[in-house]
């Protein structure tokens, strides 16, 4: 029986890694050291994926297929470990449903990682070489990399201004529907912003739950 639901990804590749990024799923984006491993990734994190999906209020079917619509070559930041690449697929117009999809995803990921960093021990468990943040430091980079994206979609706030203020002011821009170019001035369209602000939050919301000692 064929998957009921069709995950349309986008592939970067890059020598030491490669991410796989669904297009129509902001923060479902997952890396490996080839793309049979970053698939595997991807597919692994689906149930963790559709809870994010349910807070939206999105529907999600658990039983998916991977489709790749898009291959390109990645970049340093691909390397390093982030999906970097704006998809021709984020290039597409985003109406006023669009965009509220694409804003609730994004609300539903940061609900995650606020909820999983409430809940979770400062120590985390370190890895095989002794390394990785504990959770204020993680929370600390979070946060610092939301003010940083608020700037790449064209988000002037003061000095200081508050995760809420960002937070908030990033939603409006998200919510607002448009023709599928880069906004604010800068490079990066609606839907890569989307997809790439989720990911952040809901990479290190599920590092933090793999990273906790079990009760």
């Amino acid at each position: 029986m064929a998957a009921a639901n069709t995950i349309r990804v986008l592939v970067e590749t890059t020598p030491k890694k490669m991410f796989v990024s669904a297009l129509d799923w902001p923060g479902l984006s997952r890396g490996g050291k080839d793309e049979s491993l970053a698939v595997a990734a991807l597919l692994a994190v689906v149930p963790r994926y559709a809870a994010v999906a349910r807070r939206a209020g999105i529907p999600f079917d658990t039983d998916v297929a991977v489709e790749t619509v898009e291959r390109t070559e990645g970049t340093a930041t691909t390397a390093f470990g982030a999906p970097a690449i704006i998809a021709e697929a984020d290039r597409r117009p985003a109406d006023a449903a669009d965009a509220e999809r694409l804003a609730s995803l994004v609300r539903a990921a940061w609900a995650v990682f606020d909820e999983v960093a409430a809940t979770a021990p400062e120590v985390l468990r370190k890895g095989p070489r002794g390394g990785g943040r504990d959770r204020t430091k993680i929370v600390g980079h979070v946060t610092d990399a939301e003010a940083a994206y608020a700037a790449q979609v064209g988000i002037k706030l003061g000095r200081g201004a508050s995760r809420d203020a960002i937070r908030a002011a990033i939603i409006e821009v998200l919510a607002t529907p448009s023709d599928g170019t880069a906004i604010g001035g800068r490079t990066w369209t609606q839907r890569y912003a989307a997809r790439r602000i989720a990911w952040h939050a809901l990479d290190h919301a599920w590092e933090i739950e793999d990273r906790t000692e079990p009760g």
